[in-house]
């Protein structure tokens, strides 16, 4: 999500209910520590993939295949 259209969302939660808004402020770091293991897994599980599909298609590219 990008950051304006996250900040028009949170404006328009703060006129509906700006106390849910403030709640949504206030956690948001928490939540964000919350899930940064998890992000850092997926760069790791993205770079073993990466690597796996490396070593698979290499003898493809040194047959100077596509």
């Amino acid at each position: 999500m990008s950051t304006l259209t996250g900040l028009i969302l949170w404006l328009l939660l703060a006129v509906v209910c700006w106390p849910l808004a403030l709640l949504a402020l206030v956690l948001w770091p928490l939540v964000w520590l919350l899930t940064l293991p998890f992000r850092l897994l997926g760069i790791a599980v993205d770079g073993v993939f990466g690597l796996l599909r490396a070593l698979v298609t290499l003898p493809a590219r040194l047959l100077g295949g596509r």
